[in-house]
């Protein structure tokens, strides 16, 4: 799944939250957010690509979900927020070399050839990730452990980043192959920048097999880097994007650039990024995973940075007139996206209100981030009720809608859709506030769930306003208009 990640620790954020954030981008995919219960956890899970089948723990914990709204291909479940206010987002999609690739085989699904043949389950992969960990992680750390036990045990059929977050930590994932991984909790002042690409630049295998504080691994991952001549160190220094990752043209059109343009926004001072004598480039191999960040960054900016087309570049396919390079490299907010979650887990309030999760449907340049309370044991219908057709009654397809008609008619539209998404960040604040009062006031959960209610019926009211304005906007534009004046 081609996705976008932006990691913040606790010292980088305005209000020492933590959230980790993902754009879902897979191929139009109808999403909705809902709560799993515990009751609804099955007790044996079954992958619907792999056919590989795994036992569950006994008691998991509720948890938010965004699964795919069609089943065929699975659960897909992205994204989410437990019980415990443990965040995680799996996967982002990232790349390998043919020389871990056959030293450790990913793990995938055979058909049996024969009817009298049986058939060889695969590993685990995006599809399954979040159903089996996070209902059962009381913290960040807890979930790298529980994933990393997974891997190591029935393996994956994908080159996958898992995010994972609590109110004091954030830890990031990388699968090697079928069976190995890495995790490197994030420092507290930055941010981390990860597109379809291994990311990890720097990793401490003596912590790792040491006092394992700020670096875990599989058990026998300095066996397989010294057995399959993977050691790439220069000068002493032990890169992991060096030695399980690419670099491949594509990766240059693909995916550096991302992470450039997200770079260029969180440090614009502390480095350099444009011209002849920039430090870094939009095709820079050695661009850095994490970054301090020039000023403190907010929610808002993740969303801005998940919405981003290049704007203020050369890059940039909304550009008026073609200069050669409009529209060169891959945008980050990109028109198949399903959903985008940024799970951010609050320090200094109540657990109850602990975890936002800030929902975002369709592509993430024209769509608004709806804050939604996750300790509650419902989503409004307005967010968890989305068909499979197309319709203005849920957030999903009216995101999907405002997307599709003003991207043709991006200069003369575009001044709604910024509107519209600060209307719905300006408001869903507001009710945040005010509800996160009610709570600490009443200590009553059903406040919660009020509150999710009011907040969506305010996204569907901003979401119906600018669909009218955008259509009437479009239909000015389209081909066949013609009046006697233009004789």
């Amino acid at each position: 799944m081609p996705c976008t990640t932006v990691l913040v620790g606790k010292k980088a954020s305005n209000d020492h939250s933590t959230m980790i954030a993902r754009t879902d981008d897979g191929h139009f995919d109808v999403k909705k957010v809902i709560v799993v219960r515990p009751e609804d956890q099955p007790k044996v899970y079954k992958s619907v690509i792999s056919h590989v089948e795994i036992p569950l723990p006994e008691n998991p914990m509720a948890y938010t979900s965004s699964p795919s709204v069609d089943p065929k291909n699975g659960i897909w479940a992205a994204t989410g927020i437990n019980a415990a206010n443990v965040g995680m987002t799996a996967t982002e999609t990232i790349t390998s070399n043919p020389r871990v690739l056959a030293a450790d085989p990913l793990v995938r699904y055979e058909k049996p050839e024969k009817e009298s043949d049986p058939e060889i389950p695969g590993g685990i992969g995006e599809e399954d990730i979040v159903v089996l960990v996070l209902p059962y992680i009381k913290s960040a750390r807890e979930g790298v452990l529980r994933l990393g036990s997974l891997l190591e045990q029935y393996g994956t059929y994908e080159s996958n980043g898992i995010g994972f977050n609590d109110e004091n930590e954030v830890w990031w994932l990388e699968t090697i192959g079928g069976h190995h991984w890495i995790a490197r909790k994030v420092p507290e002042d930055r941010v981390v920048v990860n597109p379809n690409q291994f990311g990890m630049d720097a990793f401490d295998l003596e912590d790792a097999f040491g006092a394992k504080e700020n670096h875990l691994c599989s058990a026998d991952l300095r066996e397989f880097i010294a057995d399959n001549c993977l050691d790439l160190n220069q000068n002493g220094v032990f890169n992991p994007r060096d030695i399980f990752g690419s670099r491949t043209d594509m990766d240059h059109i693909y995916n550096t650039p991302r992470a450039w343009f997200m770079g260029r926004f969180l440090a614009p001072y502390s480095y350099s990024w444009d011209g002849p004598n920039a430090q870094f480039g939009p095709e820079s191999d050695n661009l850095p995973w994490s970054l301090v960040p020039d000023r403190k960054i907010t929610v808002e900016d993740v969303k801005y940075l998940l919405s981003a087309h290049y704007q203020g570049t050369p890059f940039d396919p909304y550009l008026s007139r073609d200069n050669g390079l409009r529209g060169k490299y891959r945008s980050i907010g990109i028109n198949r996206t399903g959903v985008t979650a940024i799970c951010q887990i609050r320090n200094g309030v109540a657990k109850e209100l602990k975890g936002l999760e800030w929902v975002i449907f369709g592509s993430t340049t024209f769509s608004a981030a709806l804050p939604l309370y996750t300790c509650v044991d419902e989503m409004p219908a307005y967010i968890a009720n989305v068909t499979l057709d197309t319709s203005t009654e849920n957030f999903y397809w009216g995101s999907r809608l405002i997307g599709a008609l003003v991207d043709p008619i991006y200069g003369s539209a575009i001044q709604n859709i910024e509107r519209y998404q600060n209307a719905v960040a300006v408001k869903g604040r507001q009710l945040v506030r005010e509800y996160d009062q009610k709570f600490e006031e009443t200590k009553d959960p059903a406040v919660l769930k009020e509150a999710n209610e009011k907040l969506s019926e305010m996204a569907k009211k901003e979401t119906i306003q600018t669909l009218n304005k955008v259509l009437f906007e479009a239909s000015v534009h389209m081909k066949n208009g013609y009046n006697r004046a233009d004789n």
